[in-house]
């Protein structure tokens, strides 16, 4: 190495010495610099200039999910777009058509609820404006949102097509949206069906699974007597459990299990003030008797015997409101003892009450024992007001609080003698997760796609019905990454149920359908299926958008000359958003030329919130109109937690903005901390997890440095080939070999955490710590047309290719600044660039051997010398001169023509055969190596400041013989 101040009796050999010399900062100054370097993308057009370059390979498309379009971006999106980001270059730059064309998804509820927000402010009704003119307002609204996070997306330095993404409110998407609706108008798979949905009162929608969230929730809890009829059972009451009070007025059956043990027992004592009787009787499951008793305030009771299922069979009882003052008979009918395989004794009584209106099991029941449905709970939330006794009473107000029902059923169960006990249960209920508020469910009449009714469309490779060709979708055509999404998808077909379509809402594309008037939905023509209609509307829906549906004369419009208008009443409902969005296939991949040419994509990459959301829906929207799934591959990723694992919250201040991220540290900060990361579980994310992604960022930046500095002046002239290396430099060769394959299989499989590790230990311990402190010496001081000084150069430029390009799709703008360091000029960018192919020939395995035990060697000596350096014997590693003694044949062999004194940065070395004396120096973990310090002998050269007996005896002063012969 160099000295700074030479002796002052010989000259200064500082300006004779080969320095590193960049211009590339230490300090990257991210957050400052990230915003001129995608301007220069914008200039250049990289993109687009990538998908002409790129014609004629083979294409991969990755699928955006699209986010919703309503405010500013969260750490969540982040992840989820610098993962898709990562696919897309990794993929170009292996060799594909890499295409990624953004969406954004525009109509629904989250959009109409702030509009309406703004009227409520404004003392207005969302009722009283024309639709058109609210549509429009909810269209604004989305197109201010599509700006903002599109800039937002960008400053992540997310490659793509910006400039022209698809938004499911573009006139055509809508065409094309109504479209595939109108495949299962054609097809047979609609119907109207009056079932129980999930439905929220605050919102006045139906809403799919995937609206849903659970949160804690405090319920009312009854337990009501229901007395047998015709002196059945002896007269005692079978009891049932529930947490919905507000849902005893729609009770039909109750349900019993054939399988669950029974017994009737007496009420011996009751504690005073409670609502059981004492010498009463009553029937409930053995396994759940002692709880009911503690529940009802029963202090002593008896169980008298069993009650068996052949005696519940054919058992009548009366509804507790039979005979209610002021019921109008409303309730004064028989209600029967249903067996149902639903029915648990894990909690309650062993007695299910049945409302069909009210919940899904109801439903089947009612639908095995054709029970009567209700239609008491209005779209608000309130009973309808010709409802004797509760009419008009909220169940949940508008705000989303309880209203008065559960009270006046809990009051009016008391008053008939049918109220058993009463409590609280706090427990996980389904939640609305726009407006935060409590759902119901509630029967109504909505639209529905049959997911198990064979279809005759000519698209049955893989089944005749929708549930079939997912479920064959899942097993044989996905791949998914990881495993563990073909299993939750698969689970969640074979499972759900018909899929609701239909909403209750102003801001979608409607149910483009036509239904005859007078008509039941169970006849054959209650549906108009006609194509010619069809084809009319979905031209219109291109002219003129979705909205030209609710101007006037527009159902005259379509359906003149072909059936007669006035026949014929139009749906008003709008489609689920997951309709929307899981049809972006067809108006994505199908239409656009950027898309795929069979329009399937290679990839679909969302949360794991997906399967029940985006997956799911666009598997049975493709299964539905194309006959299979619309994707090749599945990725899916986890949520983003605080530091400590806690879910993020700004109620509780430990959220983690993407916009203050970039602000501190930059973008590339950001992207790394999502290569550095498992996405296959939820990631941790914080102020400590960032300083320490920082920490390896600056330490991954110096090796690119120090790379960049000892590469300066390197031209073609100055490469060796290969074959006349020195045998290290030959090893670094043969680990980019190794290192080429890992990469480029990491990234096939998505793996960016292992491609990340891989690379990053490489250039932190195989280079920085390792080959670069070997050959400063030969960079620095060697002769410019030395084979050594070449080789090194050779080997360096070959690093410095393979290392920007394989860290290009994760460090976006360093790996440019690292490129346009080497590279400068208007149309020069590393993300116009492959991976550069390497030479399998490079590869040699028996060479990586020999030098892992070299290394060991070494990690010896230097322990030794760190011995010497800690008690001030030496200072640097060229004062010593070792003697290293080695016992082991195999390292022997291994050292053999190796020049340790370089590799261990000695001035001299010693190598002895054989066994170390005692007080010799080892390592535990390295057997057969031992050290002894020396100390070297000679003077310091002042050029490269080893210590060489030759020192001073050549023609230029101070200096030893290699420093001599360079300096001519």
């Amino acid at each position: 190495m160099c000295a700074d101040t030479p002796e002052t009796a010989v000259p200064d050999y500082r300006e004779t010495v080969f320095l590193p010399e960049t211009s590339f900062a230490m300090r990257a100054g991210l957050p400052a610099r990230e915003p001129d370097w995608l301007a220069r993308w914008e200039r250049l057009g990289v993109y687009d200039r990538l998908r002409e370059s790129g014609k004629g390979r083979a294409p991969f498309v990755l699928h955006d999910g699209p986010p919703y379009a309503n405010g500013h971006l969260h750490i969540g999106h982040a992840l989820n777009k610098v993962l898709k980001d990562m696919v897309v270059r990794s993929q170009q730059m292996m060799g594909k058509d890499a295409r990624y064309v953004p969406g954004w998804d525009c109509h629904g509820l989250p959009i109409e609820w702030k509009i309406e927000e703004q009227y409520r402010a404004k003392g207005l009704n969302k009722d009283d404006v024309d639709i058109v003119d609210f549509r429009q307002e909810c269209r604004r609204f989305a197109e201010g949102w599509i700006d903002i996070q599109r800039s937002e997306f960008k400053r992540l330095g997310i490659t793509g097509k910006w400039d022209r993404p698809y938004l499911t409110m573009d006139y055509h998407a809508e065409a094309v949206i109504a479209d595939e609706f109108m495949k299962f108008v054609m097809n047979g798979s609609l119907y109207q069906g009056s079932k129980p949905v999930m439905w929220s009162p605050v919102e006045k929608t139906a809403l799919a699974e995937a609206e849903v969230e659970y949160h804690d929730h405090t319920s009312h809890t009854i337990w009501v007597r229901f007395a047998p009829q015709d002196g059945a059972l002896d007269g005692a009451s079978v009891v049932i459990w529930t947490t919905t009070p507000w849902t005893i007025p729609q009770n039909r059956a109750v349900a019993y299990n054939p399988g669950i043990a029974y017994g009737m027992y007496s009420l011996d004592t009751v504690v005073d003030g409670a609502t059981s009787k004492a010498g009463e009787r009553i029937v409930v499951a053995d396994a759940l008797a002692e709880g009911v008793m503690k529940s009802a305030k029963v202090e002593g009771f008896t169980r008298l015997r069993d009650v068996t299922a052949v005696e519940m069979e054919g058992v009548f009882l009366a509804h507790p409101y039979r005979g209610i003052a002021d019921g109008n008979g409303e309730w004064d009918f028989d209600v029967p003892l249903l067996p149902g395989d639903h029915v648990t004794d894990d909690a309650g009584t062993g007695f299910v009450h049945t409302a069909p209106s009210h919940g899904d099991d109801d439903y089947q029941m009612g639908l095995k024992f054709q029970l009567p449905m209700t239609y008491n709970v209005e779209a608000d939330g309130s009973y309808r007001t010709d409802l004797p006794v509760f009419g008009g009473q909220a169940i949940l107000t508008a705000e989303g609080k309880e209203g008065p029902a559960n009270v006046s059923n809990i009051k009016a169960l008391h008053a008939q003698g049918a109220l058993l006990a009463k409590g609280k249960l706090k427990h996980s209920y389904p939640h609305s997760w726009r407006s935060k508020a409590p759902l119901i469910f509630r029967n109504t009449p909505q639209w529905f796609v049959a997911i198990d009714k064979p279809l005759d469309d000519g698209m049955s490779t893989y089944g005749e019905t929708i549930r079939t060709r997912a479920l064959n979708s899942i097993n044989q055509l996905v791949t998914w990454t990881p495993q563990t999404g073909r299993n939750r998808l698969h689970s969640m077909i074979q499972a759900r149920p018909d899929w609701v379509l239909s909403r209750q809402r102003a801001w979608g594309v409607p149910l483009t359908c036509f239904v005859k008037s007078g008509t039941r939905p169970d006849a054959p023509d209650f549906l108009l299926r006609n194509a010619e209609v069809n084809a009319r509307i979905k031209a219109a829906f291109e002219a003129e958008g979705a909205d030209v549906w609710y101007v006037q004369g527009f159902k005259e419009r379509m359906l003149d000359g072909i059936v007669d208008p006035l026949q014929y009443e139009q749906v008003f409902d709008v489609l689920d958003v997951w309709f929307d969005s899981g049809s972006t296939h067809a108006f994505v991949l199908r239409d656009r030329e950027d898309g795929a040419s069979d329009g399937i994509a290679d990839l679909y990459l969302e949360g794991t919130d997906q399967h029940r959301g985006w997956f799911h829906s666009s598997m049975l929207q493709a299964c539905g109109t194309k006959g299979r799934a619309p994707y090749r591959g599945v990725l899916t990723h986890g949520f983003t937690l605080d530091e400590k694992g806690m879910k993020m919250s700004k109620s509780l201040g430990n959220t983690v903005a993407p916009e203050a991220v970039i602000k501190e540290y930059g973008a590339d900060i950001l992207r790394l901390w999502v290569a550095q990361s498992d996405y296959t579980v939820d990631l941790r994310i914080g102020k400590e997890i960032l300083k320490g992604v920082a920490d390896s960022y600056r330490r991954l930046r110096n090796t690119m440095r120090y790379m960049l500095g000892a590469l300066h002046g390197f031209t073609e002239a100055e490469r060796l080939p290969v074959e006349q290396m020195p045998e290290l430099d030959r090893w670094v060769l043969h680990r980019l070999a190794e290192l080429d394959a890992e990469v480029r299989d990491g990234y096939a499989r998505y793996d960016f955490q292992g491609v990340f590790q891989k690379v990053f230990t490489f250039a932190t311990t195989d280079l920085s710590a390792f080959y670069f402190d070997v050959i400063k010496d030969t960079l620095y001081c060697d002769a410019p047309d030395a084979v050594t000084r070449r080789a090194a150069r050779t080997v360096l430029d070959l690093l410095y290719h393979r290392l920007t390009t394989w860290l290009a799709p994760i460090l976006v703008f360093t790996m440019e600044e690292v490129w346009l360091e080497r590279f400068p000029g208007e149309d020069s960018s590393v993300h116009l660039t492959d991976f550069p192919e390497t030479p399998a020939s490079w590869r040699n395995d028996a060479l990586g051997a020999k030098w892992a035990q070299v290394r060991q060697v070494r990690r010896v000596v230097t322990a030794a010398l760190e011995v010497q350096r800690t008690a001030k014997v030496i200072g640097s590693s060229l004062e010593a001169a070792p003697v290293v003694y080695i016992d082991a044949p195999a390292l022997q062999a291994a050292l053999h023509k190796v020049d340790m004194a370089q590799v261990t940065i000695t001035s001299a070395i010693a190598l002895t055969w054989g066994a170390a004396p005692a007080g010799a120096f080892a390592l535990p973990d390295v057997a057969g190596v031992g050290v002894v310090f020396e100390a070297a002998q000679g003077k310091k050269c002042q050029r490269c400041w080893q210590i060489l007996p030759d020192v001073g005896t050549h023609s230029h002063p101070g200096v030893c013989k290699r420093c001599n012969d360079v300096l001519g």
